[in-house]
């Protein structure tokens, strides 16, 4: 196994612990929608590897920010807690809508 696909399949595991514990009622979704990406790119090639991994860790770091460690500075018991957002963190890739349709079939 290459690296770039190494280092997917370590980013896909860290993003399924992430959503297991994301504090929405979208979680399972959200879940599923990470399984569901990753069995459609099982055969990518490594060069596309490396864009989404790259896609992948923006995509953890924007899970984690509503981790409560991370939302209250590591004191979990506090109420007084942060979170920072970017504008547009993951924009949608250009066959998006298509393969919206594609899925609903």
């Amino acid at each position: 196994m290459d690296t770039s696909r190494k280092a997917l399949l370590q980013v896909y595991r860290q993003l399924l612990r992430s959503a297991e514990t994301y504090p929405s009622s979208n979680r399972k979704r959200i879940y599923q929608a990470i399984r569901e990406e990753w069995r459609e790119n099982a055969s990518m090639k490594p060069e596309e590897a490396q864009v989404k991994v790259s896609l992948a860790y923006k995509g953890l770091s924007q899970l984690r920010q509503f981790d409560v460690s991370t939302m209250t500075g590591g004191k979990v018991n506090s109420h007084q807690w942060e979170v920072q957002l970017e504008q547009n963190p993951m924009p949608k890739p250009a066959d998006y809508d298509e393969r919206r349709k594609n899925r609903r079939r």
